[in-house]
């Protein structure tokens, strides 16, 4: 099997892409309707057609998962994530936030969220269930606070009221711990947010099965 041979399987299959549609793109390109009858160069146009439409070799993950792509697929897999990390959904592998997306808005992937509207559609319904089933605060802090304004540092405090209802323990000793800084520091990266996030995570989700 030549290359572009392969790449056209690997194509279809990527795309979801059954045996008419391929005949389809076939007699679209190259006017024929079998890989057999094609040339070399004809091969490569339906692979690059193939690439057009969204395939890609380099958007797979280890054991061939194809990883999220689009405009706004990273802000919906971090939501997605946070989420999770606070219990709000039972599951974090993509293929649950892709149907949530198909759910909110009227595309079939996240690939295809191009726009806007369909993105913030995805955005509130996520943030929705964060505030309602995790009681996180999106209101502005208007004391000028630097991070008091981030989504992560919301997440995060959520995450510790789940943890620590009753304020027993002091939010930011935790966290400065978890990321082995000095108590007083408060510009934590994105890196950082995210080992909080992660690991409070774990404690949530541990809670919450444990019946706490």
């Amino acid at each position: 099997m030549t290359s572009a041979i392969a790449a056209i399987h690997t194509g279809c299959k990527q795309l979801g892409i059954d045996e008419d549609g391929r005949r389809a793109i076939y007699e679209r390109v190259t006017g024929k309707p079998s890989l057999t009858l094609m040339s070399s160069t004809e091969k490569d146009a339906v692979v690059t057609e193939l690439r057009r439409l969204g395939f890609s070799t380099a958007d797979r993950r280890p054991g061939g998962r194809r990883q999220l792509t689009g405009k706004y697929a990273k802000k919906l897999q971090a939501l997605w994530i946070a989420a999770w990390n606070l219990g709000v959904v039972p599951d974090a592998d993509d293929a649950a936030l892709i149907g949530f997306v198909k759910r909110q808005t009227p595309v079939d992937d996240v690939r295809f969220v191009h726009h806007w509207e369909d993105a913030r559609a995805v955005i509130e319904a996520i943030k929705a269930r964060m505030k309602r089933d995790a009681r996180v605060d999106w209101s502005n802090d208007r004391t000028g606070t630097p991070w008091a304004n981030l989504d992560a540092f919301k997440i995060a405090s959520a995450q510790w009221a789940i943890l620590c209802p009753n304020g027993a323990s002091d939010f930011w000793p935790v966290v400065t711990d978890l990321i082995d800084r000095d108590e007083t520091h408060r510009n934590l990266t994105s890196a950082e947010w995210i080992t909080v996030m992660n690991e409070l995570g774990k404690r949530v989700r541990a809670a919450r099965k444990a019946g706490k």
